[in-house]
């Protein structure tokens, strides 16, 4: 296939960049040429894999927004990204469109990442949409995971109601009024529900999970075709700490405790962590880039590490502990453990859902996520032999899909 150019835009943390980088290594592997435009905080990692880097946003921008601790809020965690977004539509926009009458590529995009729905608009820039949570494609005919409560059999008309509900009232006025007033210096008409009705791509959206996670429904925008998890994790560019590597050869498989890579206000959870821990008799692994969180003084069964790629940590562990970020939910699938989360907001209590019908896991709201209870839980789940083989039954699943060759031959297609 002749070689075409590739711009991908990926938005949010690491588990929202590492599966775009996974791809635009895959695809440039198939010969094509590849650039990743995204915050600088992420600079190494895409350096580091021999990908060109375009720099959307500093890293002091990134770690000024991690700081708050409103981002993990059910509902100003979602204003303050778009929020973020909106900052960012005008930068990001003349810098894609200053590299776009330079070379020619199709871009693959974040939703989250505006300012490319609006250069496809004004330049008819190819575009795809690549979604890593199926939550962003949400469905009235499958109950989606809230922060509220709802039974599985509500109607479909409540479930609209509420989506419109939080469109109006929460989405749409932390975006609308910076994208339309942009949208107006350009000459378009302005937009409303833009996460509802404006935001995917018209030419092809992707979505990377597999339909066993979460199927296509009816109301889900028509190009929207599943890749399946990419699971990139750095390996091959990040190793084993020796010093990891160690403790896990030193005694039995330990449960791994991660609140995400993004989160900054951990301290509670490193505490219910360690606690569950010592109730339950458990070594531990607490993965953070944020030490500060931590106690300062770790008892000898449990061990810090700032980052590790999963695929070579989580084989090796009981358990995963986490927010329930969906990267790090496909790497808990891929190594066949049972999973305990604590979902705080976004796109987290969707993912519990889906794990907990999958039979793979189970969830504590953040206001029950002490040592106690994360220890019952746990226990539960580890003496659990349906949970356990549910979890092999998925991790077989996952052995034998070839996601990364599907997404790029999703690329591939003439749009």
């Amino acid at each position: 296939m002749p070689q075409k150019t590739f711009f991908f835009v990926p938005i949010g943390s690491h588990g929202d960049v590492h599966p775009i980088v996974g791809i635009a290594l895959a695809m440039k592997a198939r010969g094509h040429r590849v650039i990743v435009g995204t915050n600088g905080f992420f600079r190494e990692l895409v350096e580091r894999n021999g990908i060109e880097f375009v720099e959307f946003g500093t890293a002091e921008d990134y770690l000024e927004v991690t700081s708050k601790a409103e981002v993990w809020d059910p509902q100003k965690g979602s204003q303050i990204v778009l929020g973020t977004v909106a900052r960012q539509l005008q930068p990001i926009y003349y810098a894609l469109l200053q590299r776009w009458r330079q070379e020619k590529f199709t871009l693959v995009a974040s939703p989250l990442c505006m300012a490319a729905r609006l250069l496809h608009e004004t330049h008819a820039v190819p575009l795809i949409s690549t979604h890593l949570q199926p939550i962003a494609m949400r469905s009235a005919y499958e109950m989606p995971g809230m922060p509220i409560s709802l039974p599985e059999w509500t109607p479909q008309w409540v479930i609209r109601a509420l989506f419109w509900l939080a469109d109006v009232t929460l989405l749409d006025p932390a975006i609308a009024p910076a994208l339309n007033a942009f949208r107006q210096e350009l000459t378009l008409p302005p937009v409303r529900r833009v996460t509802a009705r404006w935001w995917n791509s018209p030419q092809r959206v992707i979505g990377l999970w597999p339909e066993w996670f979460a199927k296509p429904q009816p109301d889900w925008p028509r190009r929207v075709q599943l890749a399946g998890f990419p699971l990139y994790d750095e390996r091959g560019v990040t190793e084993m700490p020796q010093q990891l590597e160690e403790f896990l050869a030193a005694g039995s498989a330990p449960i791994a405790f991660t609140p995400g890579s993004a989160m900054r206000q951990g301290r509670a959870f490193f505490e219910a962590a360690i606690g569950a821990c010592e109730k339950l008799g458990r070594r531990g692994v607490l993965l953070t880039r944020f030490s500060e969180h931590l106690p300062d003084n770790l008892p000898a069964n449990v061990m810090h590490v700032s980052f590790v790629p999963f695929s070579l940590l989580l084989p090796r562990c009981a358990a995963l502990v986490h927010h329930g970020g969906i990267g790090t939910m496909a790497q808990g699938f891929a190594a066949g453990i049972p999973q305990l989360i604590m979902p705080m907001a976004h796109d987290q209590p969707d993912n519990l859902l889906r794990l907990q019908r999958l039979g793979a896991g189970d969830g504590l709201a953040p206001k029950h996520f002490k040592a106690p209870a994360v220890a019952a839980k746990l226990q539960a789940l580890l003496g659990d032999e349906q949970v356990l083989a549910r979890c092999r039954e998925l991790q077989q699943l996952i052995s034998t899909a070839h996601p990364l060759d599907t997404a790029c031959e999703l690329l591939e297609a003439n749009l």
